[in-house]
């Protein structure tokens, strides 16, 4: 009785700051039932708003590159050719890439989707949206992120956009979801940073050659055409890497 009294005296925690408060260790088991509970409604408003998209691609990417940068009109003119393709754009909602990858597939007649993230400093969903979705737990947006997508673009980010890159890398690895392709572009960005990392892990013996594919592109045209080949049969063979030209 005390416990309950207690829950119902206790602030209401801002949305922004749930994942905050699940992830700071042991509490009270009914605070972190209720909070179980409230992750598992996410879920669930994620899959009824995401069910009937169609072929999909997510676009990850930084929020922090602008309208000029050469990167967010890259990003753009793959969200372009994406959408005239017939495959739904899905990104993390906010600015940068992501608003980029859903501007040029909203101007391009596509459907342009956005899983946005509630922070304490507000991320607001950019203006190029048909559908947007606002989280409050990244590892719920991931899983959405993922879930509806058949192939992935990684455009040049941070921690973020490595950290979605190694989880979807570290789930085909392990056979917890099928090996969709996954196209790195922005090669200038990405090969110093794969001839480090997979020459390091290759020589350690903690990765081995074939166990993933990553395709190094810089053309809007080439990305598409090998996300939509790739996804008639299942990806094979080892990292690939493309000198850029």
């Amino acid at each position: 009785m005390q416990t309950r009294i207690k829950m119902q005296m206790k602030t209401k925690t801002p949305k922004a700051e749930r994942e905050r408060e699940l992830l700071r260790g042991a509490d009270d088991l009914l605070v972190d039932f209720d909070r179980g509970v409230t992750v598992f409604n996410e879920l669930v408003k994620g899959c009824r708003r995401l069910f009937d998209l169609g072929r999909s691609v997510t676009v990850f990417g930084s929020a922090r590159f602008a309208p000029t940068h050469p990167w967010y009109q890259l990003a753009q003119a793959i969200g372009a050719e994406l959408a005239r393709a017939d495959c739904t754009v899905i990104t993390g909602g906010g600015p940068g890439i992501m608003e980029a990858a859903n501007r040029g597939a909203k101007e391009a007649g596509g459907l342009s989707v956005g899983c946005n993230i509630r922070l304490p400093h507000e991320q607001h969903p950019n203006p190029y949206l048909d559908r947007v979705l606002t989280f409050d737990y990244f590892f719920v947006r991931k899983v959405m992120l993922l879930k509806y997508s058949s192939g992935f673009v990684f455009m040049p980010g941070g921690f973020g956009t490595l950290d979605e890159l190694f989880e979807t890398l570290t789930l085909m690895q392990t056979g917890k979801v099928q090996a969709f392709p996954c196209v790195l572009a922005g090669s200038a960005f990405w090969q110093p940073m794969l001839d480090l990392v997979m020459t390091q892990l290759y020589e350690a013996g903690t990765v081995a050659p074939g166990e993933v594919e990553l395709k190094l592109l810089d053309d809007p045209a080439e990305i598409v055409a090998h996300l939509l080949a790739s996804q008639e049969v299942t990806p094979a063979g080892p990292w690939a890497e493309q000198e850029p030209s």
